[in-house]
């Protein structure tokens, strides 16, 4: 009994991956790689375990694609000051926690990067909000059916799965894969140019 579960799990997964929108990747790759090139600053935020993953991308982002001679990934995190975050929260309502942090630093055309597996985090989609009316560009990374966020991003980067940890799993996974491009392309471009 427990093998099939673990079996189905796997299978699911590997079926999930399969629907990956490839294009829009490839679309966040691009978004990415700009950003670097321009110096635009690039924020990540998420709840719960998508916190965990917005961290992560920041640390990965930030530190795994350096290359001496190259601009870095100008990266913040809005889920990793627990400070401000709790004192917002505390203040003027979880809600704000994000919006707050982003807006006096959000510029036109910088990337905001929103990770919500429901797509309906209300502090996501306030800060989303206020980096769309800043002419912010905003990529979303979403599970279930996408629920608000999906439609409000100008980047929707879905997940077909309604399995919370499956959408999870393929969101960090995402992470990983951008990153490893980026530092290819990099790399590569490096080649072309020398």
């Amino acid at each position: 009994m427990m093998q099939e579960q673990i079996r189905k799990y796997i299978v699911d997964l590997k079926d999930t991956l399969d629907l990956l929108p490839l294009d829009r990747i490839e679309a966040a790759i691009n978004v990415l790689h700009e950003a670097r090139g321009h110096g635009r600053q690039i924020f990540i935020m998420g709840n719960g375990g998508s916190a965990s993953t917005a961290s992560h991308f920041v640390c990965d982002l930030g530190k795994n694609t350096r290359k001496a001679g190259s601009p870095h990934f100008k990266v913040i995190g809005l889920t990793d000051n627990m400070a401000s975050f709790s004192a917002y929260a505390n203040d003027e309502g979880y809600a704000s926690v994000f919006a707050q942090q982003l807006a006096p630093f959000v510029q036109p055309d910088d990337i905001v990067i929103s990770i919500s597996t429901s797509g309906n985090s209300p502090n996501v989609l306030e800060a989303t909000r206020l980096a769309k009316v800043v002419g912010a560009f905003t990529i979303g990374f979403t599970g279930f059916d996408g629920g608000q966020l999906g439609p409000m991003v100008d980047l929707d980067v879905h997940v077909p799965s309604h399995c919370i940890e499956q959408v999870e799993d393929i969101h960090l996974m995402l992470e990983h894969l951008i990153v490893t491009v980026l530092r290819q392309r990099m790399l590569a471009d490096d080649v072309t140019t020398g």
